[in-house]
């Protein structure tokens, strides 16, 4: 059974833990070390538009590779999702790590699939560059200050 301060370190450190854990000697059991109560997990409450959020995040990786593949002139969309993750997700480690497995989850799905540009390719990338704009536009009049 995992510890519940396991369950806080990222996915890698979880399953290396096991490993680490082999090499190491146990405390005697007479030894009596002061009783730690667990870190409370992260309650942060998603904001009403995390899911549209979500989806432009992943919008924008996509956008990343296909522009890449293509030659079209460099915008930094890296530079762009950083930018999102700094001033919407600062203080929320939880909140950036899904953000950011949303832009490289759209990044990876479209170089699975497209090696070199084609028709395809560019058509895609200009219906997510349509689709990531009207979601930015939608997250700042429904949400914005």
């Amino acid at each position: 059974m995992k510890s519940a301060a396991c369950l806080a370190l990222p996915l890698f450190l979880v399953i290396a833990s096991p490993l680490a854990a082999q090499g190491t000697k146990k405390p005697a059991a007479d030894t009596k070390a002061p009783v730690q109560q667990p870190a409370p997990a992260e309650t942060s409450l998603p904001a009403p538009y995390d899911v549209q959020l979500l989806r432009l995040s992943e919008v924008l990786g996509s956008i990343s590779y296909l522009r890449e593949l293509c030659g079209a002139p460099q915008e930094d969309w890296r530079r762009t999702m950083r930018q999102l993750l700094d001033s919407d997700a600062a203080n929320e480690p939880a909140r950036r790590e899904r953000l950011t497995a949303a832009y490289n989850r759209g990044y990876r799905s479209f170089a699975a699939v497209h090696t070199s540009c084609t028709v395809a390719a560019r058509t895609a990338e200009e219906r997510y560059r349509n689709e990531g704009a009207t979601l930015a536009t939608e997250i700042t009049s429904r949400f914005g200050n």
